[in-house]
């Protein structure tokens, strides 16, 4: 086996193996340069990740484990999908060069962390990102910051939808965060009265793609909502089965949304992902705090999206009906395109990270062969 120059490290649980599986597929482009291999710290999480990728899975349970096997791989470069709190742990290595990439490019608080501060380079999506980190950073050295737009969205997921000649409303709500801070959900506040609302609109084929941790979730206002919708969908197929509803708890988003005309979504980053693969579709963002002012501050594609919310929920079916007959925010969806993942094209942004990847390996291989850490060469 080819040692690896690459590692993606991934500490957490099962249920949060989504943030790196939707890496897999790219880190699988990068070992074709350089060799790649996962470094996953629970059994459980492990074994799920090599069922989906045929990169090397190596186990480090144990922080004692950890120190080894980095000993034993030397690899150059360390990327992370999320800020884990055992990242901290690999982080204390200081051979390698520490990579944040994050699994998503979305406008949610959680988003910018101070974590940041301990990476050597961040990656990010475009300007919108570089904004976010510069405002809501004291003291953060932006020269950190490095833009190779969403590689995640060069791919290409086969359709899961049958094309139908109904018009496609995605109902794609994210989950609760886990602090109140991050909780832009619109289950538990309104689901069953939006998937009424599309419902109603004449002629619509409804698709239901929650967020994997919705299906998970603990919280009861979570699970009732949630098995509300999902009894809806059932009776309106069985009232009308030729309509083809669907609710898709599992599987890649990015295969929905061939064959969709519109999305509805709350604070997350598949609200930005139909923006820059749909830009020609409409988008509408849910709003649980009643907040305009505030969501058109902190979310910048809402200015360019109708908004959902308690105030004007009863309106959501004749709003449908309009904006899939009368776009009016298309244009302003193409600049705001821009704004957060700059002039990247379909394939441009997986070319991107590679390269940047590549260049800090070769800038470890420098600093190393320079007297850094573990080296030998002499020092004044």
């Amino acid at each position: 086996m080819t040692a690896p120059e690459i590692l993606a490290y991934f500490a957490d649980d099962a249920t949060r193996a989504y943030q790196l599986i939707q890496w897999l597929p790219v880190l699988e482009r990068l070992d074709e340069t350089r060799p790649v291999a996962i470094v996953s710290r629970e059994p459980e999480t492990a074994a799920l990740i090599r069922s989906r990728t045929f990169l090397p899975v190596h186990e480090a349970v144990d922080f004692p484990d950890l120190i080894a096997l980095y000993a034993d791989l030397d690899a150059k470069v360390v990327l992370y999908c999320n800020n884990g709190m055992r990242n901290f742990q690999s982080l204390l290595n200081n051979k390698m060069l520490h990579v944040h990439i994050n699994h998503g490019e979305s406008d949610k608080q959680s988003m910018v962390s101070n974590n940041a501060k301990a990476y050597d380079r961040v990656f990010v999506a475009g300007e919108a990102a570089v904004l976010r980190h510069s405002l809501g950073l004291i003291g953060f050295d932006t020269d950190k910051l490095v833009r190779v737009g969403r590689p995640q969205l060069d791919l290409r997921p086969e359709p899961v939808l049958d094309p139908s000649d109904r018009r496609t409303v995605l109902y794609a709500p994210t989950w609760s965060g886990d602090a109140e801070y991050n909780d832009y959900t619109s289950v538990d506040v309104f689901g069953p009265e939006i998937v009424e609302q599309v419902l109603a609109v004449p002629n619509v084929r409804l698709v239901y793609k929650p967020h994997p941790k919705v299906t998970t979730s603990l919280l009861p206002a979570i699970q009732v909502n949630h098995a509300t919708i999902l009894r809806l969908i059932a009776e309106a197929t069985a009232h009308d089965p030729a309509a083809g509803h669907r609710a898709i708890c599992r599987g890649d988003i990015l295969a929905v949304f061939p064959g969709c005309d519109a999305m509805i979504t709350d604070v997350s980053s598949v609200g930005l992902d139909w923006l820059y693969l749909q830009t020609d579709k409409p988008l509408l963002i849910t709003d649980r705090y009643d907040d305009p002012e505030r969501l058109r501050t902190e979310v910048p594609v809402s200015r360019c999206a109708d908004t959902v919310d308690s105030t004007n929920l009863e309106e959501l079916r004749s709003l449908l009906v309009d904006r899939l007959e009368h776009d009016q925010h298309r244009i302003a969806r193409a600049a705001m395109r821009h704004h957060y993942f700059d002039d990247l094209g379909v394939g441009d942004s997986t070319r991107q990270f590679i390269a940047e990847v590549d260049d800090l390996a070769l800038l470890r291989d420098e600093l190393i062969g320079a007297g850094g850490p573990g080296s030998h060469a002499e020092t004044a």
